[in-house]
Order: C-alpha cells, then sequence, then structure tokens
C-alpha cells in the first residue's frame, strides 16, 4: 500500500476499531459480545497452533519423512534421514525425561486429591484473541474440556480454562492480574482471595484482619460451588511477606505460587472433581528441619590429679 493520505486515516481507523473491540471486551468480562468470536477465533486459530507444534517436532519430521520418502528419495537420502531422526531422538532425551517426571508428579496430585484429569501438552504463549498472561493447549471440546475448569500440573495451580475450541483451549493463568481464586489457609478455615500479579507473589487478602499468619505458611483452593471454576484443595503457593495489620477489615498476603508460570509444559484440565474436599493432602512434604549442631566441653583434669585452676578475667587465682 502507497503511504497516502488516504491510507494513513484508514491505518489510524483500524487501530480506534481495535481498541474500541478491545475496551468492550474487558468491560464485557464473561458476558462479552465479542465472546462468540473468540470462540470462532480459538475455532480456526487452534488447529494451526496445533499444527504447528507438532510441524517443529525434529523427531516427528523425521520419522514422517523416511516413512513417506520411498517414491521420492533415493536410499542415500532415507539414509540420511535416518541419521538425523536417531540424532534428534537422542537430542531430545532430557525432555523426555523431563516431561514423563512432570507426568509422574501430576498423576500423583491427581491421585491425592481424586482429580479426574485430562493431561494436555502447551503448545502455545498467549492468546491470538487478547493481551493475558494466557497459554493454549492441545485439548479442547472434543476430548471433553469445557470452560471455567480448573487446571494444575505437579506443582499445583495453573489457572481456569476461558475459551474452549474443538482441538484446543485458552488457559488464563494464574498469575494474570484478571485472575482470582478463593483460598484457604493450610491447617486452619482463614479463607482470602488471590489476585495474579504478572511476574510478582500473588496478592491475597484474608478475609479476617486479625488472622494470625506468618512466613512459610501455605494456602490451597477453597473451591467453587459445583467445582467450577475451581475445585478445592490445589496447592497455590506459600506466603512470602505479611503486612502489618492496621485494624483493617481484611489482611494482605504475598503468596509465592508454587507453578512456575515461564516453564509450562504437560498440564492436566480437571474434568471431574473430587468425591470430598482433600483439604491439605494434596500439599507437598514440608521440608525437613535441619538439626543445630550442638558443642560438648569436657573439662580435663590436671596431671596431679587437682582440679584446673579458676583464673578471673585479670588472670588472677581466685
Amino acid at each position: 500500500m502507497r503511504d497516502t493520505k488516504e491510507s494513513r486515516l484508514l491505518l489510524v481507523l483500524l487501530i480506534a476499531i481495535a481498541f474500541a473491540l478491545i475496551t468492550v471486551d474487558i468491560r464485557g468480562g464473561r458476558n462479552s459480545p465479542v465472546d462468540g468470536a473468540r470462540q470462532a477465533a480459538a475455532a480456526v486459530f487452534g488447529p494451526i497452533e496445533n499444527g504447528m507444534s507438532t510441524a517443529v517436532d525434529p523427531v516427528g519430521n523425521a520419522v514422517s519423512a523416511v516413512r513417506d520418502s520411498g517414491d521420492r528419495h533415493d536410499r542415500l537420502a532415507v539414509m540420511e534421514k535416518e541419521n538425523a531422526a536417531l540424532k534428534a531422538k537422542l537430542g531430545s532425551d532430557d525432555r523426555t525425561r523431563s516431561r514423563l517426571n512432570q507426568l509422574d508428579k501430576m498423576l500423583k496430585v491427581a491421585g491425592q486429591g481424586q482429580y479426574g484429569i485430562k493431561g494436555a501438552q502447551v503448545i502455545a504463549i498467549g492468546a491470538a484473541q487478547g493481551f493475558s498472561w494466557t497459554i493454549t493447549i492441545d485439548a479442547g471440546a472434543d476430548d471433553g474440556i469445557k470452560r471455567d475448569m480448573t487446571v494444575l500440573n505437579g506443582d499445583g495451580l495453573v489457572g481456569r480454562v476461558t475459551t474452549v475450541g474443538p482441538d484446543t483451549a485458552t488457559v488464563l493463568l494464574a498469575n494474570d492480574p484478571d485472575f482470582t481464586v478463593g483460598t484457604r489457609m493450610e491447617a486452619g478455615d482463614e479463607l482470602g482471595f488471590a489476585s495474579g500479579q504478572g511476574d510478582r507473589p500473588l496478592r491475597v487478602e484474608l478475609l479476617n484482619g486479625k488472622a494470625e499468619v506468618k512466613k512459610g505458611d501455605r494456602l490451597v483452593t477453597f473451591g467453587s460451588q459445583a467445582d467450577k471454576p475451581f475445585v478445592p484443595g490445589v496447592p497455590v503457593g506459600v506466603v512470602s511477606r505479611v503486612d502489618p495489620s492496621g485494624g483493617g477489615l481484611t489482611r494482605t498476603l504475598y503468596v509465592t505460587p508454587y507453578v512456575g508460570f515461564s516453564k509450562l509444559d504437560i498440564v492436566g484440565v480437571v474434568v471431574a472433581g473430587p468425591k470430598k474436599d482433600p483439604r491439605d493432602e494434596v500439599l507437598p512434604a514440608k521440608p525437613k528441619p535441619v538439626p543445630t549442631p550442638t558443642v560438648t566441653v569436657t573439662v580435663t583434669p590436671s596431671a596431679d590429679g587437682s582440679a584446673p585452676d579458676d583464673t578471673d578475667t585479670d588472670g588472677q587465682q581466685q
């Protein structure tokens, strides 16, 4: 397009329309008038994201190329592809082990909490439909995924499902500023609400302004009615700072989440909630305290059998 007065005016108009749609979407919340368009976009672009995730897998590409190369390549080319596939597979062993460890941890969490989960892989970071802290996973409506389902991994709470396409879904992460979840303190009934703060700790407002809380205390999800959007008992994080009590109706805490939101890979969507609240059973075991070394002083008698002299600070005998 040539740089003309008309083209500049068109660009300004498009930008204004985009910001208007964003504003309407944010103010609309769950009843946003553009929610239908967002779901349609998820249905259209989700398979593309999923396909691109598959396309960049070096092992899959190499194996597929070897399998389909019969009529297009000679034997030498096939051997080169096989060698490349073998090298790629050997190079991905660490990643495979990491994924198996993540899966094992997640299944352990699901077993402890009695959650029915659908495993999924993160295939994209950030959503094409907005500017939030989100991920896209390779499971959607065809896999039984629905909006407002809890998402977790082997460490704890990841987020909740917000948009669902046939083969993919968008997950709003727990550190997003628009994310809020009810929490409960470990071994107690102090309730609060945790909100995301991006790359900073979660901010928790306890309903009891006089609650006794200290650094190192742990929190889990309180749960929602009919387990939507949150099931109870999912580990949230550890208290890292407590604001001084100012006599207000609430008390503010800052919580370091268990989940590392910048390194998500294998996650689980809770498709069936627990029959009963697991309370604190899903929390990881507390680290054992390191014992403090003690020093024992033994007094040795002098050679003549007499007790050692007591000497004052000036070196004079008592």
